[in-house]
């Protein structure tokens, strides 16, 4: 099974980009954030013609939202509101096998990484706690999943164009590495991305909309995760980052990344 995962930055703007994406490289299922759009005004009817006749939409108008796209059954779906803010953040389905597949979109975080004086900050925080306590519960570390999305920090001084002038930039912040670094502790996950690349290697997933010529400066980060549970990581086939998608017509300041998973079908 291929997957995808994609922060398309608005799903309305970009249903091309996830054509092209589907007639360059051909995913099984597609894990979108950020499609600000709700359940309703989802574009249900030019997914389908893409080929994907499953979908489960967690939306929300204007803002945040998460969908999976499929072109197998997905069971049993369902949401989480963590920290009950009415945020549409996480969603979660079965696949055959029984398998997990999480969809997440972690808060950005604002500007200011201090959770005294910037709400944003200390909700991304509180965020990434519920989600490790959530997968260290036992009935939850017992199974087999795959997570995916855009989880917004950058872990490794690699991650990141500039380690040094990063380190009090939101999303390569020590409080946030320490926080990813935890969470990655609670199944405990396999970082699929760098099952590949090697982490002395520089890799970026994200090139902001304010570098004129983002392949020139490449001052970009890896936000974008493929996380499986140890079991899956035999299992992982081929992985690729897609980077010519930030040159797409419309295109989105993330590139989609895509993983093979043997055991998945």
């Amino acid at each position: 099974m291929r997957i995808s995962t994609w922060n398309i930055n608005s799903v309305r703007l970009r249903t091309g980009g996830i054509k092209t994406l589907v007639e360059t490289h051909d995913p099984d299922i597609v894990c979108l954030q950020e499609i600000k759009i709700d359940e309703e005004r989802f574009p249900h009817a030019a997914i389908e013609a893409l080929g994907f006749p499953y979908r489960s939409v967690h939306g929300q108008a204007g803002y945040h939202g998460v969908a999976i796209l499929s072109k197998i059954p997905l069971a049993e779906p369902a949401t989480f509101d963590w920290g009950a803010v009415g945020h549409a953040r996480h969603q979660v389905v079965y696949l055959p096998g029984g398998i997990e597949l999480h969809n997440v979109y972690v808060p950005a975080g604002g500007d200011i990484p201090d959770p005294e004086i910037n709400p944003k900050f200390a909700h991304k925080l509180a965020f990434m706690g519920h989600l490790t306590g959530y997968f260290r519960e036992p009935v939850h570390r017992a199974r087999t999943a795959i997570l995916v999305g855009d989880l917004n920090i950058a872990p490794l001084p690699t991650d990141v164009w500039s380690h040094k002038q990063l380190l009090s930039v939101v999303s390569h912040t020590p409080v946030e590495v320490e926080a990813f670094e935890t969470f990655m502790a609670s199944r405990p996950w396999h970082d699929a991305v760098r099952h590949f690349i090697p982490p002395e290697e520089k890799l970026f997933s994200w090139w902001s909309y304010r570098n004129r010529d983002w392949k020139l400066s490449n001052r970009g980060r890896r936000l974008d995760h493929i996380l499986v549970t140890k079991d899956l990581a035999p299992d992982l086939g081929d992985l690729r980052v897609l980077r010519e998608a930030r040159d797409w017509p419309a295109c989105s300041d993330h590139v989609p990344i895509t993983v093979d998973i043997a055991r998945a079908q």
